[in-house]
């Protein structure tokens, strides 16, 4: 499975000291069907704790998600400072994850070339290809 996030994700998470470590820790529960909440669509959330805090009051992320062939985080916000999507974001969020999920391999690696997206490292190795 390829992660991914997006440039405004990527610019979240080293704002939030997130690391890559807790982001595939994410896409790994959603993997094993922990998902903690799935909004249709391709469209996830997924809880990220807070480096040295617990998933309770850490983030919430938004993942573009379809098992086994990639995620992409799109979006976060700490609980405290969002409670919840309106119905105008999800469906915005949905529409744009139907696109990019049905993305080919090629068509993510013109994502990334561009800079549009980063694949999240694993340990701290490239796992492009």
């Amino acid at each position: 499975m390829r992660v991914f996030q997006n440039a405004w994700f990527q610019k979240f998470a080293r704002k939030e000291k997130i690391s890559d470590a807790a982001l595939r820790e994410a896409v790994a529960r959603a993997e094993s069907g922990l998902i903690d909440a799935d909004l249709g669509g391709g469209l996830i959330k997924q809880r990220v704790a807070r480096p040295g805090a617990g998933k309770s009051g850490g983030y919430r992320t938004l993942i573009f998600f379809r098992v086994e062939t990639r995620a992409v985080f799109t979006f976060g916000f700490a609980k405290n400072d969002k409670a919840n999507l309106n119905k105008d974001e999800e469906a915005a969020f949905k529409k744009a994850a139907k696109l990019v999920l049905a993305f080919s391999n090629e068509q993510m690696d013109a994502e990334l070339e561009s800079g549009r997206l980063t694949e999240v490292k694993c340990d701290g190795q490239d796992l492009q290809k």
